[in-house]
């Protein structure tokens, strides 16, 4: 009898990592994309008898960096943002992806498939306008910047990234081109000299949920804008709508901390996570696209309508360029600061 609450202890004590095993902390930007990415991948998985811990952050690279350095890893499943995936791998701050135990790459986007990461979905800066207040549609980049058949102001994110690329397709460049022209002397100069004829007509919006806010108070007649944003005005109720000619679409990724203990566990999920039936569901609680193809085939009509990712809206698209970016981009932040001074 003595020797029952000693085995009974014993058991506790071996069955702890077990238990430590099964706990799985998932990162992600929280807001609706955090909501979806429950309903669609935490909820289900969960059933398969894990228990995830969710942790919202906003992207802060430096936090995984403390973490992998100390040997101290508490966050097992990390959402990044494009620019991070390739950093983080070659600083050693994330574990090689095992891609045996994820669906074929040829599944993917070329874009979603990484040595350390796997695109989690798709989502793109486009063009907006209320659709109460315009009754003509904007079909081109050369019809925002048509102050004379659409009066008024328009919105634009207050920085180069997206503003330049939009700005060349205005002025006739193909979206194919447009980093080319866009990585001369010449063609920053043409960029800039576009963005100075639409000026005065510009109002700058600096947080993603202002775009839908000045169409809904009539500030602006139309606006560059995150999909997601709009997406989820119109689930509110808003009478917005996006023209996708000429969008810029980029991904976020799944990635797993270097020397997470739950490297096994965290494959499994993230292999849950890029698998078609799961991403098409996701698709049902956010319009971010899949990144796995195959999803497209399982996604109702009217929800691939308003995807980044469907074959309409993605005829046009232009790839957000991060070398172009990483190279460049100190240097046209600084030019740009200036030219909105001016």
């Amino acid at each position: 009898m003595k020797l029952k609450p000693l085995l009974i202890a014993i058991a506790g004590v071996i069955a702890l990592p077990v238990l430590a095993q099964s706990t799985l902390t998932v990162v992600n930007f929280g807001g609706a994309n955090g909501a979806a990415q429950k309903k669609a991948y935490f909820e289900p998985f969960e059933k398969t008898g894990a228990k995830i811990v969710q942790v919202e952050y906003n992207g802060e690279q430096a936090k995984i960096k403390a973490m992998v350095e100390a040997k101290k890893i508490s966050w097992d499943v990390v959402e990044v943002e494009s620019p991070d995936v390739n950093r983080g791998c070659d600083e050693g701050l994330f574990e090689k992806l095992d891609w045996s135990k994820l669906p074929p790459k040829s599944d993917f986007q070329p874009a979603a498939v990484n040595d350390c990461g796997v695109g989690a979905f798709v989502w793109s800066t486009v063009m907006a306008y209320n659709a109460d207040k315009l009754k003509t549609a904007p079909v081109t980049w050369g019809d925002f910047w048509d102050t004379k058949k659409f009066p008024g102001k328009r919105g634009m994110r207050k920085g180069p990234r997206y503003n330049l690329e939009f700005a060349l397709m205005a002025d006739g460049v193909a979206p194919a081109d447009v980093y080319k022209v866009l990585a001369t002397k010449d063609g920053a100069d043409r960029a800039f000299k576009k963005m100075t004829e639409l000026k005065p007509n510009i109002q700058f919006w600096e947080a993603g949920a202002q775009p839908p806010q000045f169409l809904v108070a009539g500030d602006v007649v139309m606006t560059t804008a995150y999909n997601g944003r709009i997406d989820a005005a119109q689930r509110e109720g808003k009478n917005l709508a996006i023209t996708w000619t000429g969008g810029i679409y980029d991904l976020d990724y799944w990635v797993m901390p270097k020397g997470t203990p739950n490297k096994d566990l965290a494959m499994k999920f993230i292999a849950m996570a890029t698998n078609p039936t799961e991403q098409a569901e996701y698709t049902k609680h956010i319009s971010y696209g899949p990144t796995n193809n195959k999803a497209l085939a399982k996604i109702d009509p009217k929800i691939l309508a308003m995807l980044p990712t469907s074959a309409a809206n993605s005829k046009t698209a232009l790839q957000f360029n991060i070398t172009f970016w990483a190279d460049q981009g100190e240097a046209l932040e600084k030019r740009f600061a200036a030219w909105a001074a001016q």
